[in-house]
């Protein structure tokens, strides 16, 4: 090539650079307002919407910027993209690796704006401060053995668990990345310190308790410090993991639903920025006609309902929504300036839950519908869920069957079912006890629940019986993540006053087929399980393929 092809060709490439770098002006700040909207939601499909957008974002960055000469970005890019992959692909995805995510995001884009991040190089980026996209747990023991012993069981239910063996090294850990929750126990007066501690963080973590006394002042004390549970030793590490399960769904627990619907535009949109800014999802609606509409897109918990409308009166539309079955958990609010007691009786009877007299504070209504969604949710998950387990009920996971068959049909693309059963169970009831079956059933449905996607369906079939639905996942990948929940849960250890045992599990696989029946996927993957229970327990066989004719292994 000539010196002036080579020139030419240069200087089409630096034309190229310096579009690039134009581009970065405008696909930076935009990647950073996504971020900073990250930051600001609660919600979890939003969430991982954001995510996705984000790692999309960085994805592409990172395979052009080193292409035009921005390396470093390249690869700070690359690095922040495994980390929001990390978080997607998470069982349970941390709230904490989210809270990182942002700054770290908001430094990027302020170094590469500024030019600062080209000076870099990738040793000063060597990934140390990624964070495990799993629940972390710092966990103050100072007895090595029993602490290790902890920590291997909780790892086993997919939680990243860190052991301190004094107060001091917590406390430094914390300042530098603050755990998703944190067990303390207790020998001398760690407690007194873990209390100093929480009073100084912005929000206190959830606190789980281990004490030799039960006495009612060092519960009490407990409490005070912010333990949401308390345990003595010797520590059953199943039921400390059911608790520490309880107050991470809490904390990670979606808002709550509510629906305003009422003529007066400017009121509705005072109320829903009161309650939006409380963390709840709120939508309004000015118009009855379009209530069945909205209430199938938005599925309210609590709806807040003006008496007098025109041309729709709230206790009329109160009483259409208590025609559908499918609504009869929502709560409704009738509120309105009527002050007559027997006009608000009236409404109450016509299908209301409660009456609330405008003109009301923030902080009354706050309150007022706080409580009501509450009740609504905990309502509507006791007659849907397994009250041991909290999961699916026997009609409601098979009604989840069917539906991941039609969508399969739909979208082709595979589904599997798995149906698991617990090994000689009968003889762990005999043995141990009803209240150590309980907590064996227990404890298999947590780690189950820990190791599979939110988008996978768990419910209990029966005494100790499961069924599990997983769209878009083949036998094969079904069998790999059934496999490794079959060897941690083998490895836990159960308690039974001083007796310690284990239990093992077998499994059985099927998946849609393009006609299988959701009666049929079921009755394949007993099947299967069947086949695992013949062949010695503690194991996971695939149902045989109808059209091949052949046995699966």
């Amino acid at each position: 090539m000539t010196n002036g092809g080579s020139d030419a060709l240069q200087s089409q490439l630096q034309a190229l650079t310096d579009k690039f770098a134009e581009r970065l002006q405008q696909e930076l700040p935009e990647l950073e307002q996504v971020a900073e909207q990250l930051q600001h939601t609660r919600e979890r499909e939003q969430r991982r919407a954001l995510v996705l957008d984000i790692r999309e974002r960085l994805h592409r960055l990172a395979g052009t910027a080193g292409t035009f000469g921005f390396t470093a970005l390249g690869q700070q890019s690359r690095l922040l993209e495994q980390r929001a992959d990390h978080w997607l692909d998470a069982a349970r995805p941390s709230s904490q690796a989210l809270t990182t995510l942002v700054p770290a995001i908001r430094q990027l884009v302020a170094e590469a704006l500024s030019g600062a991040l080209e000076r870099k190089t990738l040793e000063h980026h060597d990934g140390r401060g990624q964070l495990n996209a799993g629940c972390r747990v710092y966990l103050l023991e100072k007895d090595s053995d029993a602490g290790q012993e902890m920590c291997q069981t909780l790892n086993n239910f997919g939680y990243d668990v860190l052991q301190f063996p004094e107060i001091a090294l917590l406390q430094t850990a914390i300042n530098g990345q603050p755990p998703d929750a944190l067990i303390v126990s207790q020998h001398d007066d760690e407690l007194a310190a873990v209390s100093a501690l929480q009073q100084r963080l912005e929000t206190p973590l959830p606190l789980l308790v281990i004490n030799h006394r039960i006495d009612f002042d060092s519960q009490l004390a407990a409490v005070r410090a912010g333990a949401q549970g308390y345990f003595t030793r010797p520590v059953n590490i199943t039921q400390l993991e059911s608790s520490l399960e309880h107050c991470l769904n809490r904390q990670l627990s979606e808002p709550y639903r509510i629906l305003i619907i009422d003529d007066d535009a400017d009121l509705a949109a005072r109320y829903s920025l009161v309650l939006r800014n409380s963390q709840m999802l709120v939508q309004t609606l000015s118009d009855p006609s379009k209530l069945f509409e909205v209430m199938h897109a938005f599925n309210p918990e609590v709806l807040l309902l003006d008496v007098n409308m025109p041309g729709c009166s709230g206790p009329e539309l109160a009483q259409m929504i208590r025609l559908n079955d499918e609504w009869l958990r929502v709560t409704i609010i009738y509120l309105s300036a009527e002050t007559d007691i027997n006009r608000q009786m009236a409404a109450l009877l016509k299908a209301g839950d409660d009456f609330i007299t405008k003109p009301i504070s923030d902080n009354a209504l706050i309150a007022a519908v706080y409580s009501h969604a509450q009740r609504a949710r905990s309502l509507s998950t006791a007659l849907s869920r397994d009250s041991l387990t909290g999961l699916l009920k026997h009609a409601d996971i098979k009604e989840q069957v069917a539906l991941e068959v039609e969508r399969s049909l739909r979208n082709g693309k595979p589904a599997s079912v798995v149906m698991v059963d617990l090994d000689h169970f009968k003889q762990v009831n005999d043995q141990y006890g009803h209240a150590a079956g309980d907590n064996v059933i227990r404890s298999l449905a947590n780690l189950m629940h820990q190791r599979l996607r939110r988008i996978d369906s768990l419910g209990r079939y029966g005494g100790e019986e499961f069924v599990a639905v997983l769209p878009d996942c083949t036998t094969e990948q079904a069998w790999q993540i059934f496999d490794e929940i079959r060897q941690r849960f083998s490895a836990l250890r159960f308690h039974a006053g001083a007796q310690t045992f284990t239990v093992s599990l077998s499994a059985g696989i099927s998946a849609t087929d393009g006609h299988a029946s959701a009666s049929a996927l079921l009755e394949h993957a007993d099947q299967a399980l069947y086949v695992s229970k013949h062949k010695g327990r503690n194991q996971v066989q695939i149902a045989q393929q109808p059209e091949a004719g052949r046995e699966s292994v």
